[in-house]
């Protein structure tokens, strides 16, 4: 394992004062599996007061020496540097109440949670793998450390790691492990809101999402309760050939892998059931449906305590997740004027999102084939990259007149902003150009105080 040159001089700092010092944990896991760690953690026998010694005149920021951490910043980069520890009681389901300082690696690769993310590696000793977990990287498999039911009380907050990690490196979980997160799920209400979005999303956005949401909705629905309804539901409706649940686990599979959008396929149809009408024929309508949906997206964001960009875009693209680039009869429209007021509503970000929601969900109902929705959404996309490299007027600002110029017009107020409006909607429509003369003199003409 090549280590880079700022942790090897870490490692051979502590060796040189006398203690032992690894490499310990995710950066280990990752580089086994030739992917770039994120960042290095460190873990060594040195007890706080010895590592401020040994790092004395470095940028050293004391993250948390009651347990054993600080952070030695080199080049701007932050390692972590802990103490070797075994850990006390968890009564909160989350935090170990003490932690107690050890002199061997073996005992603190112990208390961690997955055989995965249990190995450690040091330049003069190599790896130090003591549950398998390099056995199990090969495998492809998430297993807990030592007895699964108490890797779980300890902390809850690992039954959905367990889970984000099998999804994000597509491994299956261990059966032993599985059974015990099934069994200690419900432990998840205790545990923070943050860490659950933080881990969920990431679940969301891995390789193996779809199987996850498959084999484990009875877990997700304890953070998620909406999630239980949609599990066998069947739609009874001719457009669509799954069931709920997994209609939206394809849909979430058919997004490409970034948070707000997989959220928001997660979320999309989950008013259903609350809004399920028949017809004579024995048909199921859904009827506001996505108007009852924004309305749990709004709770579940609140619950996961999404940041308010995060919550307000999920929101609105949960709400208009079937209307993209249709008029209100249906039909698609590509026309110059009606793109210019879909970019008005929704801007470029979130319509070009909302033509990927489609496409997903189009192939999600089973009736459409991948083939035929990607056609049809390039066609879309290739229509809005042209007009867009026009560089069209759509916003107020684009507009080549503003209030300082109505005002000598006698615009005040509201009749001010209405005028504007009217402005832009006229060369939306394409009924003047975006030229300030010819603006002014139909505001004039046209457009009454």
């Amino acid at each position: 394992m090549n280590l880079p040159p700022a942790v090897s001089s870490l490692i051979a700092r502590l060796n040189g004062a006398g203690f032992s010092a690894y490499a310990v944990g995710g950066c280990v896991r990752d580089a086994l599996l030739a992917k770039a760690p994120h960042d290095w953690d460190l873990c060594t026998s040195a007890r706080p007061e010895q590592m401020l010694e040994v790092f004395r005149g470095e940028h050293v920021v004391e993250t948390g020496l009651k347990h054993g951490t600080l952070t030695v910043v080199l080049d701007h980069v932050p390692y972590e540097i802990t103490t070797f520890r075994t850990d006390g009681v968890y009564t909160d389901h989350r935090h170990p109440d003490s932690v107690t300082f050890v002199s061997d690696v073996a005992g603190d690769l112990a208390r961690r949670d997955f055989t995965v993310n249990a190995m450690a590696y040091a330049p003069r000793e190599g790896l130090v793998d003591l549950f398998g977990g390099r056995e199990d990287l090969q495998k492809k498999i998430i297993r807990c450390v030592g007895v699964p039911a108490e890797r779980f009380e300890e902390d809850a907050l690992r039954i959905l790691r367990a889970l984000r990690f099998a999804s994000v490196y597509d491994f299956t979980v261990d059966p032993e492990t599985d059974k015990a997160l099934r069994l200690l799920a419900p432990t998840l209400k205790k545990v923070a809101a943050e860490r659950i979005r933080v881990e969920l999303l990431k679940l969301l956005c891995g390789a193996g999402a779809g199987r996850i949401l498959r084999t484990y909705p009875d877990v997700l629905a304890v953070v998620i309760p909406e999630i239980a309804p949609m599990v066998g539901y069947d739609q009874q409706n001719h457009h669509h050939h799954f069931d709920l649940w997994e209609h939206t686990v394809q849909a979430v599979e058919n997004i490409p892998p970034e948070s707000d959008l997989r959220l928001t396929m997660l979320l999309h149809d989950m008013g259903k059931p609350s809004v399920r009408s028949m017809d004579e024929k024995g048909e199921a309508h859904y009827y506001n449906h996505q108007s009852a949906s924004a309305e749990i997206a709004d709770r579940v964001t609140d619950d996961l305590r999404c940041d308010r960009e995060m919550k307000d875009r999920v929101i609105r693209l949960v709400r208009y997740h079937d209307i993209t680039l249709r008029t209100q009869s249906g039909d698609v429209n590509l026309s110059r004027p009606f793109l210019l007021r879909m970019l008005n509503r929704f801007g470029e970000r979130d319509l070009r999102a909302l033509i990927e929601i489609h496409c997903a969900d189009r192939t999600a109902t089973g009736y459409s084939s991948p083939e035929r929705e990607q056609a049809r959404m390039a066609e879309r996309m290739a229509a809005l990259d042209a007009l867009l490299a026009e560089q069209p007027c759509f916003t107020l600002k684009d507009l080549a007149v503003n209030g300082n110029d109505l005002k000598p017009l006698g615009f005040r107020g509201p009749a001010l902003g209405n005028a504007l409006q009217q402005l832009l909607q006229a060369v939306m429509d394409g009924k003047v150009p975006n030229e300030k003369e010819v603006l002014l003199d139909f505001v004039t003409k046209f457009i009454k105080i």
